[in-house]
C-alpha cells in the first residue's frame, strides 16, 4: 500500500471518529454541581461539588465545562482549573477526561467575598475527539439547587455604631430586658404587625373586630432596622456609594441578631429590592425566633443595591399603616426635611426613632483581608509550582 493511500485512510479515520465524536460525545453524558451548604456568611469558605458521569461506551478524551460566575467568589487555584475574573464577573472552566462507564466527582474550595444570592443558573459544556478538529457543545440549566445565599459579614455589636444615649444602658434596652412579657393590663385593637398569638378571641367576639392583648407598655414594643438606600435625596435608581450601604446592611444584620438573641421582636426594611421580588418593597415584619432570623438573612442575602421608592414615602407608608409602639433604627446618608418631618409623625404616633448617619470611613471588613490572603496563598502555590 502506498503512502498516498496510508494518509487517504488515515485521513477517513479521522473524519469517521470526528464525525462521531460530533454526534454521538455529548449524549448520556451528565452533570450536576451543587454547593455543599444552602447558606453561610460574608468571609466564610464553602465547597462547590461538580459531578460529571459517562453513561456509555465510547471515552470522552476531553470535556470542558464553563460557566460565567459573579466575582464575589473566590476560587482557589487548581491544575485542573481555569479561572479568568474581571469586576463584576468570572469565567469558570473544569476539564474532565472520562472512560466509558465512569462518574468523576470534583470538588472546589471557595471563599464567599462579598454579601449576596449567587444563582449558578447555566453552564456550557463542549467536547470532541481527540485531536479536537471536530467539536460539539450544549448549554445545560440548573434549578434552585445550585443558589447560594451569603449573609451579610457578621460585626460584632460594640462596633456597630448605635447612638449611645439609647443603647449603652438607658431605658430602651432595659425596658425591654427586665419587664414580663407575660403581663397583660388590658386589650386593644389590631394593628399592623401583631402576632396571632396575641389576639384576644373572647374580647373579639364581644367587640365583632379583632382586638389584642394590652401589654405593660415596656413589653409590648418592638423594633424595626431600617436602611436607606439613597445618597442624596436627588438620587434615582442607581446607587452612587454601594460599600456604604453593604456596610449599612451589615450592620442592620448584626443588629437584629442581637436584638432576636434577646428576645426582642425585630423587623427590618429597606427602600430597595430582592432579587426575586423587584418590583416590591422591602419589610419584613417583627417577631421573634431562630427561623424569623433565618427570614431576615436571607432577605437581606438576595438584596439588589439599587433604589426602589425614595425614603420619604417609604417612612410614610408606615405613618398610613398606623404603625404605633415601635422602636425605629434608621441606617442612612442623610436626612431630608420631608423625612425630618415623617420622622417627627411616627414619633408622635407612639413610636421612636433613632437615625444613624452612615459615613465613608474606612472599615476594612474580615471578609476582605481573607480575601487578599487568599491571593496571596495563590500566588505563593504559584511561584512554587
Amino acid at each position: 500500500m502506498s503512502v498516498h493511500w496510508l494518509l487517504l485512510v488515515a485521513a477517513l479515520v479521522v473524519f469517521l471518529q470526528g464525525k462521531a465524536y460530533q454526534r454521538w460525545g455529548l449524549r448520556h453524558v451528565g452533570y450536576r454541581r451543587y454547593f455543599d451548604v444552602p447558606a453561610c456568611y460574608q468571609g466564610e469558605e464553602v465547597q462547590l461539588v461538580e459531578v460529571i458521569s459517562n453513561r456509555k461506551a465510547m471515552p470522552l478524551p476531553w470535556l470542558r465545562l464553563e460557566s460565567l460566575m459573579q466575582a464575589g467568589l473566590r476560587f482557589r487555584s487548581q491544575s485542573n482549573l481555569d479561572i479568568s475574573s474581571g469586576e463584576l464577573f468570572q469565567n469558570h472552566k473544569s476539564l474532565f477526561s472520562l472512560m466509558p462507564y465512569t462518574r468523576i466527582t470534583r470538588k472546589h474550595r471557595v471563599l464567599c467575598a462579598r454579601r449576596g444570592c449567587y444563582d449558578l443558573q447555566t453552564a456550557t459544556m463542549t467536547s470532541g475527539d481527540l485531536l479536537g478538529v471536530f467539536v460539539t457543545y450544549k448549554t445545560l440549566q440548573f434549578d434552585r439547587q445550585t443558589r447560594l445565599l451569603v449573609y451579610p459579614e457578621p460585626i460584632p455589636i460594640e462596633d456597630v455604631p448605635l447612638p449611645s444615649h439609647s443603647w449603652q444602658g438607658d431605658v430602651s434596652v432595659r425596658r425591654w430586658i427586665v419587664d414580663d412579657p407575660f403581663r397583660i393590663a388590658g386589650v386593644r385593637e389590631y394593628r399592623y404587625g401583631d402576632t396571632m398569638n396575641a389576639i384576644n378571641w373572647s374580647a373579639t367576639a364581644r367587640a365583632g373586630r379583632l382586638q389584642v392583648h394590652q401589654r405593660d407598655f415596656t413589653a409590648d414594643h418592638r423594633i424595626m432596622i431600617y436602611v436607606n438606600f439613597e445618597m442624596t435625596e436627588t438620587m434615582w435608581g442607581a446607587v452612587t456609594n454601594p460599600e456604604r450601604v453593604e456596610k449599612a446592611i451589615a450592620y442592620a444584620a448584626s443588629l437584629a441578631r442581637y436584638c432576636l438573641s434577646r428576645g426582642i421582636d425585630t423587623g427590618f426594611g429597606c427602600n430597595g429590592a430582592v432579587i426575586d421580588r423587584p418590583k416590591e418593597q422591602v419589610r419584613v415584619a417583627p417577631s421573634g425566633g431562630d427561623a424569623h432570623l433565618t427570614d431576615l438573612l436571607e432577605t437581606m442575602a438576595m438584596l439588589v443595591i439599587e433604589r426602589s421608592v425614595g425614603f420619604a414615602e417609604f417612612l410614610e407608608a408606615d405613618l398610613q399603616r398606623g404603625v404605633s409602639s415601635t422602636d425605629f433604627i434608621v441606617f442612612t446618608s442623610y436626612v431630608s426635611d420631608k423625612m425630618e418631618r415623617h420622622i417627627e409623625r411616627l414619633r408622635h404616633t407612639g413610636n421612636a426613632v433613632e437615625i444613624v448617619l452612615m459615613t465613608d470611613e474606612p472599615n476594612r471588613s474580615a471578609a476582605e483581608d481573607r480575601s487578599s490572603g487568599l491571593e496571596r496563598d495563590d500566588a505563593a502555590a504559584s511561584k512554587g509550582a
